[in-house]
């Protein structure tokens, strides 16, 4: 799915909201609500009352890591995003560009030619078996390209340092060009990450549960609505390529599944915080929409043709008209509720990307 509409570059969130003026805090973004094709304009501090006793809240408990590393390939610098670990101990990984606004420019894979700009030694593309040297005497020895789908992403496997030590010495947030500087790793940790005990997280924060406060889980559990935790550590998602998501680690508890069954059976709303948080659900859903435990890796892509069995509502941020999260909105919400939203957002001035505005959506049939 493509909507239909452009997204001026003054639109994109470039600081986190409690940097915007004093005494603000994360929930001070404002909430784009669709029910079907009717759109209302909220404040996010009005969740609680936009949710009723017996809805469910799901939430992703990755941990944000520190995924950005400077390296070198011979005599040129790169930057390497690292974006999930392999059962066989290698990394898939991203090369890209430092340009001091971030690391906005993808590098070429394999065969070369993926990148625009940047030197002649990386525009030639980087072969298999080259070396990138990292800080602390950590090297990355580079292999094929990550399931067949492309050269953005490829496998790598680490030698001299444990990737994980390597992220927390030297490594930073990734970061795009529209935000305005580099932010501490705190800032892309969201209210419900939770430490995993392999030392595993996300590549990128799961930017939708970003709003949420510690004050505001209090006033949601005292209306009355459940939070269900399960974890999906996310990879990389390219600002360039919008290409669906490459498979990642996922786990839904027991006792998750329990109270997903147990809203839905009970007349709840089923809402999940962000696209990561209805990848997971819906990979542990059954066709009559029961959940049951599980984890491992998924390759699920939602879309409206899929559909959705498990979720009724999604909270999620404000995506570019390109991306292939589209399609999860869609398969949600319907498509004529995502475009309508997405105009209403540009006329209303809505900000994006993972420091921006939020947009919560629910089906027609949640109005009556």
């Amino acid at each position: 799915m493509t909507i239909a509409v452009r997204v001026p570059e003054e639109l994109s969130a470039r600081v986190p909201a409690e940097q915007r003026g004093p005494g603000l805090d994360r929930d001070a973004v404002r909430l784009l609500v669709s029910h079907g094709t009717e759109v209302a304009h909220h404040a996010f501090r009005e969740l609680p009352a936009l949710l009723r006793a017996g809805d469910l809240l799901v939430v992703n408990t990755s941990p944000t890591l520190a995924a950005a590393v400077n390296g070198r390939i011979g005599h040129t610098r790169v930057v390497v995003h690292f974006s999930t670990r392999g059962d066989d101990g290698r990394w898939a990984v991203e090369l890209r560009e430092p340009d001091g606004c971030g690391t906005t420019r993808a590098r070429a894979g394999a065969s070369g030619g993926a990148g625009t700009g940047g030197s002649a030694g990386m525009r030639a593309g980087v072969p298999t078996g080259a070396v990138v040297r990292l800080p602390g005497g950590a090297r990355l020895v580079l292999e094929e390209p990550l399931g067949g789908r492309g050269e953005r992403l490829r496998w790598a496997r680490p030698a001299g340092a444990e990737v994980l030590r390597v992220l927390r010495e030297h490594g930073r947030p990734i970061r795009y060009s529209y935000t305005e500087r580099d932010q501490p790793l705190s800032v892309y940790q969201t209210v419900f990450a939770l430490p995993a005990p392999d030392g595993a997280g996300s590549a990128e924060m799961p930017s939708a549960a970003r709003p949420f406060t510690e004050r505001l889980v209090v006033a949601l559990v005292s209306r009355g609505v459940q939070f269900a935790p399960v974890t999906l550590h996310t990879g990389v998602a390219s600002a360039e390529a919008h290409e669906p998501p490459y498979p990642e680690r996922y786990r839904v508890p027991e006792a998750s599944a329990r109270l997903i069954n147990a809203a839905r059976a009970g007349g709840g709303r089923v809402v999940a915080v962000g696209t990561t948080a209805v990848r997971a659900v819906e990979s542990a859903a059954g066709p009559d929409g029961v959940v049951r435990a599980a984890e491992g890796w998924t390759d699920l892509v939602v879309t409206p043709e899929r559909g959705v069995s498990a979720v009724d509502g999604l909270l999620t941020g404000l995506h570019e008209p390109e991306a292939s999260h589209l399609l999860m909105l869609e398969a949600v919400a319907g498509r004529a509720a995502v475009g309508r939203a997405y105009e209403e957002a540009v006329r209303g001035r809505y900000l994006w990307h993972e420091f921006g505005d939020v947009h919560l959506l629910l089906p027609p049939e949640s109005t009556h």
